[in-house]
């Protein structure tokens, strides 16, 4: 586990901190409609108030590409937020400027203030070091605490600590610490689990996985295109065709690493990616031209479980199927019960990241059954790529 400092070390007391946060949570009708990730960030939030910091948190929301988009505000976030916790909480709709600097001179301590979304900035994502000075000029110390946003080199992630005094808050560093302890050298034998829509994502994920798990799964709209490399029709199905060889390689090096690769070997199809449209469970090899893949299927699904009997630790990012959209939502729904089980049951250990994934186990209500749930997405990929994270590296100095 790389070395990292923690704010719990620090002094906070009448000291300004700049808190690194992702408020970036999925909306629905302007309205919250998942606050995993605020959840998240509240244990940092307690702590800083309770210790009597002025807090600043900065985050970004949506890609609104360097132009003020009022869709993409952070008012509803912090509004959302603000009924959460039972401390002041104001919002400043600027991230920059006066409007900034005399919100946060009228902060506080012991109170947060929430400035307006980072990327209405273009500076933000270029890491620009401006923007990054003015930042780290609102503050006596910066705070990172979104592990999420990690593995990006933006100016609120790493620009800004070669200005301040830095460290990881509490969320960032439990991420560090369970995967760490959980996946840097994990119980055997160890399934991954890797679902999502495309190939092209995960290439690197799949490769570096098959050096530590003795069995992968492949499920989703990525599934296709390895069953379509090896022969089969997948007719109107989501299907990176051009990766085809790409597919073969990756299940040639798992085969060189002692690893098994899962595919679907049936499926759930439909003529239609609507809700509740007919459906049929079919083989493989009895896809139609005209079928849609939409879900893994129930051989398949028994064929996993007798997998998951054999393993001491399941990773899992991204769905089987079309998880949003019943009755696509089984196969996902019904491995997770299977993995929320066996982990209750103090048979497995189980990690899983990324938000379609995490959003699925929580409208399962089984989030809670697995060992670790990771709040991020991209970070908890390239982590288990073994790559190292601007945002995690420049709290090591």
């Amino acid at each position: 586990m790389p070395k990292f400092k923690s704010i719990l070390n620090e002094n906070i007391k009448n000291k300004t901190v700049l808190l690194r946060a992702d408020l970036n949570v999925p909306m629905k009708n302007g309205a919250v409609s998942d606050d995993t990730r605020l959840q998240a960030i509240l244990p940092t939030l307690n702590y800083l108030v309770q210790n009597k910091a002025k807090v600043v948190l900065i985050s970004h929301f949506g890609r609104p590409e360097g132009v003020f988009n009022q869709s993409m505000s952070l008012q509803p976030v912090v509004k959302y937020l603000a009924n959460m916790v039972d401390f002041h909480i104001k919002f400043a709709p600027d991230c920059q400027g006066e409007i900034a600097k005399k919100a946060i001179q009228s902060t506080r301590f012991g109170e947060v203030v929430v400035l307006e979304n980072l990327r209405f900035y273009k500076q933000e994502t270029k890491g620009d070091v401006d923007f990054a000075k003015n930042l780290a000029s609102f503050a006596d110390i910066y705070v990172n605490d979104t592990f999420s946003s990690s593995h990006r080199a933006h100016a609120s992630i790493t620009t800004v600590a070669e200005f301040l005094p830095s460290f990881a808050g509490l969320l960032m560093q439990s991420e560090l610490e369970n995967l760490s302890n959980l996946l840097e050298s994990p119980q055997q034998p160890l399934m991954a689990i890797v679902g999502g829509a495309k190939v092209s994502t995960k290439i690197d994920l799949l490769n570096n996985l098959s050096k530590t798990a003795k069995i992968i799964v492949i499920g989703g709209g990525m599934a296709n295109t390895f069953l379509y490399a090896n022969g089969h029709n997948i007719g109107k199905s989501l299907c990176e065709k051009d990766l085809a060889d790409t597919a073969l390689k990756i299940i040639e090096t798992a085969k060189n690493n002692g690893c098994e690769i899962i595919l679907p070997n049936d499926v759930v199809v439909a003529k239609q990616f609507v809700a509740n449209s007919l459906s049929s469970n079919i083989d493989i090899n009895s896809i139609q031209d005209d079928d849609l893949i939409l879900d893994i299927g129930k051989n398949t699904i028994e064929q996993i479980a007798n997998k998951i009997n054999l393993c001491k630790t399941v990773v899992w990012n991204g769905p089987l199927g079309a998880f949003e959209i019943e009755p696509f939502h089984i196969g996902t729904q019904s491995v997770a019960k299977i993995v929320a089980n066996k982990t209750a049951n103090k048979q497995l250990l189980s990690v899983a990241g990324g938000g379609d994934i995490v959003a699925a186990l929580n409208s399962a209500q089984l989030a809670q059954d697995f060992t670790y749930i990771s709040t991020a997405g991209g970070a908890f990929l390239e982590w288990l790529e073994g790559k190292i994270l601007p945002g995690v590296k420049v709290l090591q100095k």
